[in-house]
């Protein structure tokens, strides 16, 4: 292995390019196995040794970007198209949780818990990446819930959520509890929907642009109580319900006196309760069925305080011919969850030109590759 070191910059993270062959997948894989797909799927390592994967971002000469809930962003070249990555290439180190990755105009932003940065013209340096710019610096530094997931909309704004930083609480200062966008540069910071506790996963519809979000319920009202939700937002300015109401119909035992749920946007659909509902795409390739086409694919990576674990694996929400109801929820992948024990903890997907779906897993630090071949 060749590694290269650089000096610590002011108000940036250690640069550093190291790269590993990407290991050999095993003729059979144990853990592989056991996932169950429906019928003419199939499911292979994209990449192995990829420390706390996160999520992901697809760059246009098709490199794979994965951030981490440790300290460091990662490549994923695949440069031969035989889905897998050649190598794993640790882009930056010493990071806060750069949780969040977002490709735009060929410049890779990446979130840390209290700040944005961009590295420019990133596929060309792989090998020796630069120094960074900070593109926004003011988002708060509480951990609780600070995990960015970031992604460019519709509308060419960068979108960021911040949690609330609490099980429940009022939020502290207006910005908790919010999804916001800004312009690429970091200008023009806006909320644009309130109410949220904690999303780590959004993207838009194909149909109609609208924002849909997952979202974790609250902690600590038993195993099933509240459930996580799917949010539509259809524009603009509207509050979803957090520190009142959880799943549109249960209310905060101390901070829903004298609220109504009628003021507040309830749930596209209500999730399993506590499957901690992360990065969520919609399907927008070409590669599965056609019933599969613009569908909303959902990793849970599950509960962390239930009684019996829940979640651990991806879910399907189908909607209806407007794209705008949401009427059915079934599980699509599952196996990551053996009786009460798991082995990898699904966190987000990527669709790939191909139509192929790559999965992230914190736990097992591993991207995976989900294909149909009928």
């Amino acid at each position: 292995m060749k590694t290269r070191y650089f000096l610590p910059l002011l108000l940036a993270p250690l640069a550093l390019a190291a790269w590993v062959p990407n290991p050999a997948a095993p003729a059979a894989d144990a853990n592989l196995s056991k996932i169950k797909l429906p019928a003419g799927f199939t499911i292979s390592y994209f990449a192995q040794g990829v420390k706390s994967a996160r999520e992901l971002a697809l760059g246009p000469d098709g490199t794979v970007y994965v951030g981490t809930k440790d300290d460091k962003v990662y490549a994923l070249p695949d440069r031969n198209k035989d889905g897998r990555a050649d190598e794993v290439i640790t882009l930056a180190t010493g990071l806060n949780a750069p949780n969040g990755v977002a490709v735009h105009e060929g410049n890779l932003y990446v979130a840390e818990i209290s700040r944005i940065l961009r590295y420019d013209n990133v596929a060309a340096h792989l090998r020796q990446v630069p120094k960074p710019a900070v593109v926004y610096g003011k988002l708060p530094s509480k951990e609780w819930h600070g995990y960015r997931y970031i992604a460019f909309g519709p509308d060419n704004k960068l979108y960021v959520p911040v949690g609330a930083p609490c099980n429940s609480c009022l939020p502290e200062a207006p910005i908790f509890a919010t999804i916001n966008r800004m312009n690429p540069d970091g200008s023009g910071l806006e909320t644009y929907a309130y109410g949220v506790r904690n999303t780590v996963g959004f993207d838009w519809s194909p149909r109609d642009q609208a924002l849909w979000f997952t979202d974790n319920g609250r902690d600590m009202l038993g195993d099933n109580l509240p459930a996580d939700e799917l949010n539509r937002a259809a524009g603009p300015g509207q509050h979803f319900g957090f520190p009142y109401f959880f799943a549109g119909d249960v209310p905060d035992p101390q901070l829903s006196k004298g609220k109504s749920m009628a003021t507040y946007v309830k749930p596209a659909r209500k999730l399993g309760p506590h499957v901690a509902a992360l990065g969520m795409k919609f399907y927008t390739g070409r590669q599965f069925p056609a019933q599969y086409r613009n569908q909303i694919l959902i990793p849970e990576h599950g509960s962390w305080n239930r009684s019996s674990k829940i979640g651990y694996r991806i879910t399907l929400v189908k909607l209806d011919a407007s794209g705008q109801q949401a009427i059915g929820y079934e599980t699509f992948a599952e196996g990551w969850l053996q009786g009460q024990k798991s082995w990898g903890r699904p966190v987000c997907l990527l669709v790939l030109p191909d139509g192929s779906l790559l999965v992230s897993d914190d736990q097992n630090d591993a991207v995976y590759r989900i294909s149909y071949k009928g």
